[in-house]
């Protein structure tokens, strides 16, 4: 009997660390950071953030659908990195969605913040020059937009939502995306987010709600060593951005098409906390951790590692840390931090960590934690020492989101 669970295809991300996969592993396994100065747009000695995991500018050349005339009413970032994501995903699942295949492929790929960028740059057109708004200023800031570019992009014309969880949604793109494969509705699944929060008013608000890391007057710290997930000094999530597409696809449709799937999308769960509306609930972060682990049909023993959602807030980290201590006893595996290298992208981030996850699993790699410092309060292996070597057939995914949303997936090597 064939399996309904989902597998993976084919990936691609963008991030600080690179717009190459090759390139953005390779910086990964060296422990090196993505944060730097913040230059996207221009701060004052006022401004609170000063620091940010920015993603480089790509060569559009040899990409059409990218062309300046193609983008010319999609000024938001999130169009065109979102876009050579999952072309570049597709191209290395080597599946070509032809009009048979379209009504059978789906696209889940979402974003958290969406296009904001352009509506707030339209405002302040109006304020300051009675300007009207630029003809698509409305269409880039709709989040569902993203997966509907996607669509035509690729001409997958299947079940279409953009499944938004804040911090968590590239992971719940995949599981709502795995969800669809099982239930017969696709046999395609293209999922994962991008965001790239990098706006004023974005950056300052996330500051003054004593999220984002700021600068402390009279402490002398390089941008590199800002963002410290678990560690005893950390101060909150750097801000970054980032695109990461996975394409998921039935057992039955790669066999059949020939293709050789590496990992399996293996279990999940997803909860609400009903708690606050940022503050983690340990008891409902704890169940979805378990009940991944459960409808994985394994049990705590057999998780290898653990790729931590891990902002750098000193309560979030926390929560998470009992969490998996109740869970898994006094055997907690090897945690990995990738926000440590990357920043936090919002609902880009969880889609960018799986893929260093299952990059991992394929390479028998565990990725370090860098900036880390011990906290008595948070006894665990976050593998500090630089990347360790790690055979793991079943690796665990947290990712937790603002209002309470929770969600786990436990990927499986085939």
């Amino acid at each position: 009997m064939i399996s309904k669970k989902a597998v993976i295809a084919g990936y691609d991300m963008i991030s600080p660390l690179g717009t190459d996969m090759k390139t953005q592993w390779k910086n990964a396994v060296l422990g090196k950071s993505g944060i730097k100065g913040l230059t996207r747009f221009p701060i004052d000695d006022k401004f609170p953030v000063r620091i940010a995991g920015q993603v480089d500018d790509i060569d559009i050349s040899a990409y059409p659908f990218l062309s300046p005339r193609a983008l010319a009413l999609w000024p938001s970032p999130i169009f065109k990195y979102a876009m050579l994501s999952v072309y570049r995903a597709l191209e290395k699942s080597r599946i070509e969605i032809n009009k048979d295949l379209g009504p059978r492929t789906a696209v889940t790929f979402s974003s958290a913040v969406g296009g904001l960028g352009v509506l707030l740059d339209a405002d302040r057109r109006m304020i300051a020059g009675k300007k009207l708004p630029p003809p698509l200023a409305n269409p880039n800031s709709c989040i569902n937009m993203v997966g509907g570019k996607i669509s035509i992009l690729t001409g997958a014309t299947g079940p279409i939502f953009a499944s938004i969880t804040a911090c968590a949604t590239g992971l719940t793109s995949i599981i709502t995306g795995a969800m669809l494969l099982e239930q017969g509705r696709a046999d395609i699944a293209i999922c994962g987010a991008v965001d790239f929060a990098l706006v004023e008013s974005i950056a300052a608000g996330f500051a003054t709600m004593n999220g984002a890391y700021c600068h402390k007057p009279g402490i002398e710290e390089t941008p590199e060593q800002a963002s410290r997930p678990f560690s005893l000094n950390r101060r909150g999530f750097v801000i970054s951005e980032g695109s990461g597409a996975v394409i998921l696809t039935t057992h039955e449709f790669a066999k059949t098409h020939g293709l050789d799937p590496e990992i399996e999308v293996a279990g999940w769960s997803m909860t609400s906390d009903a708690h606050h509306f940022v503050a983690p609930n340990f008891e409902t972060v704890k169940r979805c951790i378990s009940e991944s682990i459960a409808d994985a049909g394994i049990s705590p023993g057999d998780i290898d590692s653990v790729n931590a959602h891990a902002t750098s807030t000193k309560i979030g980290d926390k929560v998470e840390y009992h969490a998996l201590k109740a869970v898994f006893q006094d055997n907690l595996p090897p945690v990995s931090a990738n926000k440590s290298m990357t920043g936090h992208a919002m609902g880009a981030s969880s889609v960018i960590e799986s893929i260093f996850a299952v990059k991992g699993m394929l390479n028998n790699l565990i990725l370090p934690t860098i900036n880390y410092i011990p906290d008595p309060e948070i006894e665990m292996d976050c593998v500090p020492e630089g990347v360790r070597n790690l055979n793991q057939e079943f690796v665990l995914k947290n990712a937790f989101g603002f209002g309470g949303c929770n969600s786990c997936v436990v990927f499986r090597k085939i």
